[in-house]
This record gives structure tokens, sequence and C-alpha cells, in this order.
């Protein structure tokens, strides 16, 4: 399996200025009634373009991410604008590089929508910059596919306006929609009764157990949870108090910096009944650092949502046919590949069809979507949850990714079900 590995994107920064109104669009009505999106909305769109944009840092700390991500986005239209384009229309990409600053995140978006009149924004990157121009989007009512972050800001479970996140698609998982994955796991494939959560105060915890126990309680599920604080050294109080609750499966909500101190002193203290993480942890790192501490005391297992196998073969050929030789092998560019895919998909629903806002997102509202490399997402009936096809791995020194994939990719219901 091929690792997974994500850059932990922290410090959500909220920035309060007056958006200016944007040309002759028309605005986003944000009263509460159902899909009340702007009606023909054709701007960034001509006879033979389409123009999309995002502000993805390319240079200082988080380049690491954001080139091959960035990369892997005009790649995929180099590889669609080669052949045509669709419908007679090619896609232009305009990035330009925020810093990882929220400041010049908003200003960006506010040059894209405005200025240059971008059709759609894709591919918004990290949690700093979506934070911040989160409502700004929503006012706006621009379509808005695939964010670099999983933050809860993005989540809705229903939404039937822009106020409540209409026009906000999430691809990548959501730390809420993962923590109801968790639960499902743990009850489907482990057979859990009493589950126990040690999660993080940072949002990312907070988040996954928000997901977590509103899945408990729809499964009738007991949950025991526990709260550490983030990058803390001393975990052994709550850890003892999930062992003391007898529990039968444990949830590990913590991203890299926490998580390893959670298990090693899940280990220490004799504890042996199996542990699940974020998908975030799914790296050859986190095994380096507990693979020896919970040898033969209990298996430690993460979701992931994408995977390089003979399965996806196709969408392999075609990803190391395009991609820029430095980034073939690196999974961000992946994650770049995939947001440039659904949008690509959507706009193919759209052939011989008038091109509108309104238009593109009751195509991504229609069906399921294939996630290259992954399984498959739907934005039906407003569920903006990120993806919840996901599969099982389990940390593994014996392999040289550090994980072995045990159940493949299924949603949440069969999961819950044990159906997979």
């Amino acid at each position: 399996m091929k690792k997974m590995r994500i850059v932990s994107l922290l410090l959500a920064v909220v920035l309060v200025f007056a958006l200016a109104a944007c040309g002759n669009q028309t605005p986003a009505n944000t009263n509460t009634q159902t899909n009340t999106q702007p009606s023909g909305t054709v701007q960034g769109v001509t006879d033979t373009e389409i123009k999309v944009a995002n502000s993805a840092t390319t240079s200082g700390k988080y380049a690491a991410v954001g080139l091959p991500y960035v990369n892997a986005i005009q790649a995929y239209f180099n590889m669609v604008n080669e052949a045509g384009g669709i419908d007679g229309r090619k896609i232009t990409f305009i990035n330009k590089d925020d810093e990882f600053d929220p400041v010049k995140g908003k200003a960006y978006l506010q040059e894209f929508v405005e200025d240059e009149k971008v059709f759609a924004i894709l591919g918004h990157f990290g949690t700093p910059v979506v934070s911040a121009t989160i409502e700004d989007l929503k006012n706006y009512g621009i379509p808005s596919l695939y964010f670099a972050t999983g933050i809860g800001q993005l989540f809705s479970d229903h939404a039937t306006d822009n106020a409540s996140g209409y026009n906000i698609f999430p691809v990548q998982p959501l730390y809420i929609t993962e923590g109801q994955v968790m639960v499902a796991r743990g009850v489907g494939n482990f057979g859990a009764k009493k589950i126990g959560m040690i999660y993080t105060s940072d949002d990312a915890g907070n988040n996954m157990y928000e997901g977590a126990s509103k899945k408990a309680g729809e499964l009738g599920i007991e949950l025991v949870a526990e709260q550490v604080a983030a990058g803390s050294a001393d975990v052994s109080a709550a850890v003892t108090a999930i062992k003391n609750a007898n529990v039968d499966f444990v949830i590990v909500g913590a991203i890299q910096a926490t998580m390893p101190t959670i298990v090693k002193e899940m280990a220490a203290q004799g504890m042996t009944v199996p542990a699940i993480t974020t998908y975030v942890c799914a790296a050859v790192s986190i095994t380096e650092q507990i693979g020896e501490d919970i040898a033969g005391k209990f298996d430690v297992y993460a979701s992931s949502w994408k995977i390089r196998d003979e399965e996806h073969q196709k969408d392999l050929d075609e990803f190391l046919k395009w991609m820029p030789e430095e980034y073939k092998s690196n999974t961000d560019a992946e994650s770049g590949w995939v947001a440039a895919s659904i949008f690509c998909q959507a706009l193919r629903k759209l052939e011989g069809k008038e091109v509108t806002w309104e238009s593109f997102m009751a195509a991504l509202e229609d069906g399921e979507y294939d996630v290259p490399f992954g399984g498959t997402i739907s934005f039906a009936n407003g569920q903006r949850t990120g993806v919840q096809s996901m599969l099982l791995s389990k940390c593994d020194p014996s392999n040289p990714n550090g994980w072995t994939v045990v159940y493949g990719f299924a949603n949440m219901d069969d999961i819950a079900a044990g159906k997979a």
C-alpha cells in the first residue's frame, strides 16, 4: 500500500474585513430557503475556455505539499486540454502563492472572483486560508470544489443554501466524517459494544470526537471519552481512565504530533484491545515510532482514502504519464489529481448544456463520482462530508510501507453493518 501522508495544517485564523460586491454577478442568497444559489451565473466561461483558480503555498514551509499539489492539478488539465478540452472548452488554471498566509489568501480570492472572474475555486489549500475565507466563498456563492484540509467548518450533512454550504464541495476526508467512520469500523469489523476514545484538544481531535459521538449515538454504542492537550508528553491519566472503563475498542483521535504518545502509553499500561486512528497517521514514520511498543500486545489500524493498486491501474497510468518526474511518487500530487478529476467529471455531465454555477453544482449533486486511487463520493441531497468510502490498514513493521490493507474501500453504512 502506498503510504499516506499529509502535513498537519493548524492555526485557524479568522480575519474580518468588508468584501466588495462581485461585479455584475448575482449575489448569493444566504437565507434559509431551499437551494438558493445564484441563478444563471456564467462568469469564467466562454465557448473555448473555462477558468478556475486557487491560492496555495508554493514557497516557504509548506511548499513541499503545495508544489506537487498544484502541479498535479495543472497536469490533469494538460491531459484534458491536449485531448481537445471538454465540450470544446479548454481549462485555464490560475494559481497564486499565498505563502500559507490567510491575509493573502483572502486578497487572492477577491481577485479571482471579482477581477479574474473565474468560474470556480478548485483545490482551496490549508487550514489558515480556508478558515479565513470559508464565509467569503459562501457569500460569493461560487462553486468551490476540493479543500486541502479536514476542518469541521466544511462539514454539512444536508446543505440547502449557500449559508449552510451548498456551494462548498469537500472531497478530502473531513475529521468529523472520519470520527463516524472509526466508530463504524469498531462496530462492523471488530464487534465493539463499548468504545473508548482519547482525543486531542485541537480542531482535529475535537472534530473527530464530534463525529464519533454522533455515530455512537446513532448505533446505540456507549462511547467513553477522555481529552488530552495536543502535543502533550503525559497522557497517562487519560489512558488509565479508558483502561479502567473496560472498553473493547479504542479510537485515538489525534494527528501525528500526539498519536504515538497515546499509543505508547496504552502499551505501557498493558492495554490489549485494538485501536484505530486517523488516515493522517497511516505513515511509515508512525510505524517506526510505535511498532516495537505494540508488538504482541494489540494492533493499531488507520483509515485511508487512496491507494495505488491493480484496481486503480488506469488512474496510475494516466497520472504517471502526465505528472512531472519529481512528483510521480508523491501522495500530495495524487490529491491534486483527484481534485481536477472530479471537477472534469462534473463538467462532462454538462456537455451540450449551458454551463452556469447553478447547473454545475446540480451536476455535482447528481450521482456518485469516482475518486482516483480511491472509492467514490456523493454530494447528493446537500451532503458535504468529504469521502466516506475508505479502506482500513493495520500497522505492520514488516511491510516496507509500514501498513497493510485488511479491509477494502467501503462506505460508512456498509462498514457499520459488517458488510465490508
